[in-house]
């Protein structure tokens, strides 16, 4: 896809760099941000970082940005999710253990850029409050700062999502060739693309929250067959078929 006049930062986790960044750093232009994160993914699973499964497109990115060779997260996923969108330490946020709630004295990156003219998107797994059966209450993504979100509450099945919702309505999948990470990254481009059909003068910021490569490492068939036999020892691929029954 090609999208223009787009000036993207790839932030793998550094958005405490926004934070900390004047606009006048970018010489008055309010950047397009693209934030990405990769669920309990070790900075070894990257072809750029040594890993044995091939990454190139995420090789590319590295090759013309920024790689880090020191870096810290809060150990477990929902934490890091609370201190990534707003910046405090994750205890800060009300994010302790799986019964918190991010609480309201901290703001979202979302609530910030929102109130500065972005169009905010989100897609992905939100897993930042427990009420995870009612789109209405106030701690989901809309609530915090995003003008679209297509995603769930938390993890789990990648080809039958536990709980999907689109804005604030829960939705039925019904492709029998539903896989999540496809789905997710559709629609992060097709936000984009309404996004410069409606906002073309407004700058975006756009995170994608992917399930992968969080356990239960569901793959196509093709895509795991394609690795067969590499890690025959530690059993560590589980193959599920490419569609659902």
């Amino acid at each position: 896809m090609s999208i223009p006049n787009a000036r993207l930062i790839l932030a793998l986790a550094a958005t405490t760099l926004l934070w900390l960044t004047p606009w006048s750093t970018f010489g008055g232009h309010r950047p397009n941000i693209v934030l990405i994160l990769a669920d309990d993914m070790g900075y070894s699973d990257l072809g750029c970082y040594g890993g044995e499964i091939e990454t190139p497109n995420l090789d590319a990115l590295a090759d013309h940005g920024l790689r880090f060779t020191q870096f810290y997260n809060a150990g477990r996923c929902w934490p890091t999710r609370a201190s990534l969108l707003t910046g405090p330490y994750n205890d800060q946020t009300g994010i302790q253990d799986r019964s918190h709630q991010l609480n309201r004295r901290c703001v979202t990156i979302a609530e910030v850029l929102g109130s500065a003219g972005y169009g905010t998107y989100m897609v992905g797994k939100w897993h930042l409050m427990n009420d995870w059966k009612d789109p209405t209450t106030d701690r989901w993504p809309l609530q915090r700062g995003f003008d679209r979100f297509y995603g769930t509450p938390v993890a789990g099945d990648f080809f039958n999502p536990f709980n999907p919702v689109r804005d604030r309505t829960p939705i039925k999948i019904e492709d029998k060739d539903y896989y999540v990470t496809d789905a997710l990254t559709d629609n992060a481009v097709g936000y984009l693309r309404d996004h410069f059909a409606r906002r073309e003068n407004d700058p975006f910021f756009l995170y994608v929250a992917h399930f992968a490569p969080h356990w239960p490492l569901h793959a196509r068939a093709e895509d795991i067959e394609a690795q067969r036999g590499r890690y025959d020892e530690v059993g560590m691929l589980s193959a599920r078929p490419a569609t659902k029954e």
